[in-house]
């Protein structure tokens, strides 16, 4: 199986590919483009020519249109996206009903719908000044040329968070997929070409192993906007990065949420939500709940509970409907995730169940971790894999201590509480800094709720109405009124 890359309203190959194999099996799966710096150039070239020398930028029907063809091509092209999706990623299939696929592709209808009704203008009214009446309003206009940059463990997701929303607010784009999941993020890019009326240079997806071919998006000088999804540190160098030049940055970085279990709250609920959360996608998502905090007089009771419904998880062929959770990425994630579960082992955490590799593909069993320390490493660092960490905080305290060890973190991406008491859930709630939270079990992620954290978890909003206002620039009006007399003239 191979791919092509999508510059310029071409579809390109490169001097040099790179291989994707199935995180499931190993196995070979196909090879992808591996685009040079010089590639990366010249899809900044098309993007800033596409923007400055088209009408894209102000044509809200073309854009509107483009995106109903989009959202219609990726409809007709589902089932092959999803076995590519599943091969690719590794996805659970029944994940990709969700947020692997079909929730995405329905962002993109979303975005659509609201190019229909938005208003790009926001009236200021008018004010007295120096004997005159002056008319202020707002107009929002398209950031510029965008370099997005995803990462593997959602490709469909991620790559249309970040396109369908700067496609909307009329700015041009350069995607790079990650090296890990080349294919379907490519086939996203033959989609636009061969389905959609958006014009040459407006979308230009790349992908490549080099890590060179992102630092040419993130610090070249016609560049307006950077969109990254990724670990912390490396959304921290590209911010660095991009001062030289002072671009709008927008990142969405990683997360350490914490998941507090008041000691009112049903523990067997609970318990099932840590255990199914930990292992949605192999633990591969930033926003999953990784500590779970529970009062220490009911540790013990809380543990066996979570023990039971991990043991319970079906682990497998990401292709069985049936399977909840597959492989982890690659080789080199599991190695990375097993050395964190031993040295946390070491530091005097209590390993309860799972801790093991499970062959053939990248599989590693559902973790949990006992009596964990707030301040080790396993509770402090982003882990990536199905590894959930229980501390238990002081009751005695109130809530408060499960508060604190809950803001004990350099993240703050999401974060849940558990408890029969809804204003003592929404008090706690509020008292942790993070960008996103669930009550109960509640869901926050769908296509017009923002999504973003605080603190080291990033800047800015994706999805909803905040998401398309990430790629706009707002322009302040004012305007003298002319009053004119009943004779006609002004005055």
């Amino acid at each position: 199986m191979s791919r092509r890359q999508l510059i310029d309203g071409r579809l390109v190959g490169a001097d040099t590919t790179f291989a994707s194999s199935n995180p499931a099996t190993g196995e070979l799966l196909g090879h992808a483009p591996d685009a040079t710096e010089e590639q990366a150039r010249q899809a900044v070239a098309a993007a800033r020519r596409a923007f400055d020398t088209t009408g894209w930028g102000t044509d809200r029907e073309l854009r509107r249109r483009c995106l109903d063809q989009l959202h219609g091509a990726l409809v007709d092209h589902r089932e092959e996206l999803r076995e590519l999706t599943i091969a690719d990623a590794g996805a659970p299939r029944m994940l990709t009903y969700a947020a692997q696929l079909d929730e995405p592709i329905e962002l993109v209808r979303y975005y659509a719908d609201l190019l229909k009704n938005h208003s790009f203008v926001e009236d200021m009214g008018v004010v007295e000044y120096q004997g005159q009446r002056h008319h202020r309003w707002v107009e929002w206009e398209a950031g510029g040329v965008v370099a997005a940059i995803v990462p593997y463990n959602y490709p469909n997701q991620l790559a249309l968070a970040k396109l369908a929303p700067a496609l909307a607010a009329g700015c041009t784009i350069v995607l790079k997929g990650a090296p890990d999941t080349p294919l379907v993020t490519l086939a996203l890019g033959e989609i636009i070409a061969e389905h959609t009326d958006i014009p040459a240079g407006v979308v230009n997806i790349l992908s490549s192993s080099r890590t060179s071919v992102g630092e040419v998006l993130t610090t070249h000088p016609d560049v307006d906007v950077v969109t990254f999804t990724g670990a912390s540190p490396t959304g921290r160098r590209i911010m660095a990065a991009a001062s030289d030049t002072v671009k709008k940055v927008f990142l969405e970085l990683g997360g350490k949420s914490a998941l507090v279990v008041l000691d009112d709250a049903d523990f067997k609920g609970a318990a099932t939500y840590a255990a199914y959360m930990i292992c949605l996608h192999s633990g591969q998502a930033c926003a999953i709940t990784s500590r779970m905090l529970v009062p220490r007089r009911h540790h013990d009771a809380i543990v066996e509970q979570v023990a039971r419904r991990l043991e319970r998880v079906r682990v497998g062929d990401p292709n069985d409907p049936k399977t909840y959770m597959g492989p982890l990425i690659s080789e080199r994630q599991r190695d990375k995730v097993d050395a964190m579960v031993r040295r946390a082992v070491a530091d005097g955490a209590t390993l309860v169940t799972g801790g093991q590799r499970v062959d053939p593909g990248y599989f590693y069993a559902p973790t949990l971790l006992a009596d964990v320390d707030p301040d080790s490493e396993i509770a402090q660092e982003e882990v990536f894999g199905p590894v959930l960490a229980v501390i238990p905080y002081d009751e005695d305290a109130g809530d408060d201590d499960a508060v604190r060890i809950a803001n004990n973190s350099i993240y703050g991406l999401s974060g849940a509480v558990h408890s029969a008491d809804r204003e003592r859930a929404l008090s706690v709630a509020r008292r942790i800094r993070t960008g996103t939270f669930s009550i109960n079990g509640g869901n926050y992620f769908f296509s017009d709720t923002p999504f973003g954290g605080y603190k080291q978890s990033g800047i800015g909003r994706e999805k909803g109405v905040a998401g398309l206002e990430e790629f706009m620039e707002r322009k302040t009006f004012g305007e003298v009124e002319v009053v004119t007399d009943e004779a006609g003239g002004n005055r």
